[in-house]
């Protein structure tokens, strides 16, 4: 039987840290270029608020109604069934959690190679031929394989993790935005980059800005999207840990609220420091203001901003935070997974050995489990393939279990319910997540039929299992 050792602090902590990786550093620069307009690069970072804040809120009624390690796992499994869990346990597994803890992982080498070049992307470590280790990719299985460990350790070390660098990293981003705002009033670049606000265009493949208009930025904002909602996912990963938390009837929702609003205002001063200190528009050419936000060298717009506010020390001030901001990341994506897995385990859809606990009291098996595939990931692609493999997938079963509210008021309408969501809130997000799903599936269709089939295989693994366990 696991403990109940996490405090309504840590899980908030769980929640903002968990979102707080690299995301906020880096992908404003392609959304820049996909949109090139101040106006759509705000609206997108706020309506990605909006739809995270309308998540948490719904996930918040079914928190209080099974506060069960597991979380959204047991929601789904509650609303549709064994089958319909599985799957989604398992794209949790194939691509969904472990993405993210290798997209991370990559981000965290990416810019340690900042400080020390043969761990940098760019450098090969080992040329096999058909494949190419760059010491990017082995610094950040190492980064995996460390904490998988210190969470093998117990429960106490893992949270401890969590609260001293996730406390380090809004410390650092509120001063960082507090700068780049005073920049605003003194500098004249936030007045410059909103002067026409709402025009919209996009950087093509030749080297220009062309106009957009019409549905052209409809779907160019949809497109947009994926990147700020890379940057606001993991937020339910609290949900997996319930069992450790203390009055998780209370305290689940009372964290996805303060967590997801205090992350949402985060980014969204972020981005108007970036605005107050780097034009929008850029281009291929020398010097940081140049290069604005959207051409950014190698994406760094964190790198770039601090570059203005502090000079040539400002790459390594902020190399040194994302570092911070990453490793407090996948300390929470690893520590909650395996509670997951666990829960899996406990059902017989998982390796059995995944559901024992050792002698710390957590699920050292699903943790190194979970820490193989992820390792194995980080070998499969850039930081951007990485989040375009688990951001379908993971908009989908957003949907499912946002559905499956409904689902349980009509099966168990007497079931005591601490929280009950207005019922605008979950309709307001099946809408709005529905619509970005719709506009990915058709401007990213590589990656999401990737996340379709990774889903689909999930069926015949099922029964699979199914009669494997029953025989």
């Amino acid at each position: 039987m696991q403990k109940r050792k996490l405090s309504l602090l840590d899980a908030t902590l769980i929640v903002s840290g968990s979102m707080i990786g690299s995301g906020i550093f880096i992908v404003s620069s392609d959304m820049a270029r996909t949109v090139g307009s101040p106006g759509w690069l705000m609206l997108a970072w706020i309506l990605t608020g909006v739809v995270t804040l309308l998540g948490a809120l719904s996930y918040g009624e079914l928190a209080s109604m099974m506060p069960k390690a597991g979380g959204q796992y047991v929601y789904i499994q509650r609303a549709f069934g064994k089958l319909t869990a599985f799957i989604y346990g398992w794209t949790v597994f194939a691509v969904i959690q472990t993405g993210v803890i290798a997209a991370v992982a990559v981000a965290f080498a990416k810019f340690s190679g900042v400080f020390i070049p043969e761990v940098s992307e760019n450098y090969v470590a080992l040329d096999l031929g058909f494949l190419k280790i760059t010491g990017a990719q082995f610094l950040a299985v190492s980064m995996v394989i460390f904490l998988t460990w210190l969470n093998s350790r117990g429960i106490n070390q893992g949270k401890w993790v969590q609260r001293i660098f996730t406390f380090t990293k809004i410390t650092a981003l509120f001063g960082i935005m507090a700068v780049g705002l005073y920049y605003a009033f003194t500098q004249n670049v936030l007045a410059e980059n909103f002067k026409d606000m709402w025009s919209s265009s996009t950087f093509t493949e030749n080297g220009n800005w062309e106009a957009m208009t019409g549905m052209a930025v409809i779907f160019a904002f949809g497109t947009a999207l994926l990147g700020s909602l890379f940057s606001s996912d993991a937020w339910n990963n609290v949900t997996f840990i319930a069992g450790e938390i203390e009055n998780p009837k209370k305290n689940i929702p009372r964290s996805l609220l303060i967590g997801t609003t205090l992350v949402t205002v985060i980014y969204c001063l972020a981005n108007i420091a970036y605005l107050s200190l780097l034009p929008l528009k850029g281009g291929l050419i020398l010097g940081i203001e140049a290069q604005g936000i959207s051409h950014a060298l190698n994406d760094r717009v964190g790198s770039a901003a601090a570059g203005v506010m502090f000079g040539n020390s400002g790459v390594y001030i902020m190399a040194a935070l994302i570092m911070v901001s990453t490793f407090g990341c996948n300390n929470g994506l690893i520590l909650a997974g395996s509670r997951l897995y666990k829960a899996m385990a406990d059902d017989n859809l998982f390796f059995k050995q995944a559901g024992k606990l050792n002698k710390n009291n957590v699920p050292e098996n699903a943790l190194w489990i979970q820490a193989i595939w992820a390792c194995l990931l980080c070998f499969s692609g850039s930081y951007g393939q990485l989040i375009e493999y688990c951001m379908f997938a993971s908009l989908v079963f957003y949907i499912v279990t946002v559905s499956g509210l409904f689902v349980l008021r009509k099966k168990e309408p007497n079931m005591e319910r601490p929280y009950k969501a207005k019922i605008i809130l979950p309709v307001l997000y099946i809408l709005l997540a529905g619509l970005i799903s719709l506009d990915l599936l058709v401007f990213k269709w590589e990656s999401s039929f990737i996340g379709i089939g990774v889903v689909a295989v999930g069926i015949p693994l099922y029964y699979w299992i199914n009669a494997h366990t029953t025989k």
